[in-house]
C-alpha cells in the first residue's frame, strides 16, 4: 500500500467501508450563492456535521485550515480545478483551467485532491485538456502520496440528459483509466441503472448532491438508491449548507450511508 492508498483508506468509514463527504468549494463556481455568506463559519458548521471529509477550494482550504487541526476532524479535500460553469461566465464559453498542482495541495494540508472530467463541452480540444490535465494530476497525486477523486460528469453543452446512465458509465470509466482513485458523479436516479455505472468501474464511485432540494425524503430516497446500486459514499454540498438545519439532515445521511454503524 502507498501513500495515495493509505490516504483514500481514511476517506471511508472503517466498518460500513462507505463515506460521507459534505462539499462547500461553490464559490469557485457560484460566487456566493444563497446561504453562503460568513463562509468560515459555514465550514466550521459543516466539520460539526461530522462528515468524514469536507471538499473546498485551495484559498478557503488555506484560510480554514485552522478548524481541522485536531484529531477526528475532516479530511479536507481540495478542489485543484475550474470549469466555466456559472451563469456570469456564459459569454466565456466552456473553458477549463488547472488550479493547483498535487503538491501544492499537499502543502496546504489536503489529504485528496478532485478534479473535474465533463463530457460533451462544444469544443474537443477543451476535453482533450481536460482528459491530459487529469491524467497528469494522477501522477503527480501520487508522486506525493495523494489520492486524486475526479468529479465525472455530463455538464457540457452537447448533452442534454445529464443523466444518462450509458455516458456516465463511459465517462467514470474514462476518468479511472485516466488514474482517477476514487469518482464523484451524478446518480442516474435508479438502482439498476445506476449499478451498470458501478459495475463498470473499477475504482470506488460516489455520488454528488446536486441543486438544493425541499424534500429531504426524497434527497435520502436518492442516497438509499446509491448505497443499493453499490455506490461507496455521498458528496454533498447544498443540500447540507443550505438546509434549514445542517446538523439534522446530516444525521439522517450518515444513517443511510453508514447503516447500523452510524454514530448517534
Amino acid at each position: 500500500m502507498d501513500g495515495a492508498e493509505l490516504r483514500l483508506g481514511r476517506l471511508f468509514d472503517r466498518d460500513s467501508g462507505r463515506a460521507f463527504i459534505a462539499a462547500f468549494d461553490h464559490g469557485l463556481a457560484a460566487g456566493v450563492p444563497p446561504g453562503a455568506g460568513r463562509p468560515l463559519e459555514i465550514v466550521e458548521r459543516l466539520i460539526a456535521c461530522e462528515p468524514d471529509g469536507i471538499l473546498l477550494s485551495p484559498g478557503m482550504l488555506k484560510k480554514s485550515a485552522h478548524l481541522f487541526a485536531f484529531r477526528g476532524a475532516p479530511v479536507p479535500l481540495l478542489r485543484a480545478d475550474f470549469a466555466f460553469l456559472n451563469e456570469h461566465l456564459k459569454e466565456t464559453g466552456e473553458g477549463y483551467r488547472v488550479l493547483c498542482t498535487p503538491a501544492e495541495a499537499a502543502a496546504l494540508g489536503a489529504g485528496c485532491v478532485v478534479m473535474f472530467l465533463i463530457l460533451g463541452v462544444e469544443a474537443g480540444e477543451v476535453f482533450a485538456d481536460n482528459a491530459a490535465a487529469v491524467a497528469g494530476a494522477a501522477r503527480e497525486a501520487h508522486e506525493v502520496g495523494l489520492p486524486l477523486m475526479v468529479e465525472a460528469t455530463l455538464w457540457g453543452s452537447r448533452i442534454a440528459d445529464k443523466r444518462d446512465p450509458e455516458l456516465l458509465a463511459f465517462v467514470c470509466r474514462l476518468a479511472a483509466e485516466l488514474g482517477a482513485d476514487a469518482i464523484k458523479t451524478e446518480y442516474t436516479g435508479d438502482p439498476e441503472r445506476m449499478a451498470t455505472v458501478v459495475e463498470g468501474c473499477p475504482v470506488p464511485i460516489l455520488t454528488l448532491g446536486g441543486p438544493k432540494t425541499d424534500s429531504e425524503e426524497a434527497l435520502l430516497g436518492a442516497t438509499r438508491g446509491a448505497m443499493e446500486a453499490g455506490v461507496r459514499g455521498v458528496v454533498y454540498g447544498r443540500n447540507i449548507w443550505q438546509a434549514e438545519n445542517p446538523q439534522k439532515i446530516s444525521a439522517s445521511i450518515r444513517e443511510v450511508v453508514h447503516g447500523v454503524y452510524a454514530r448517534s
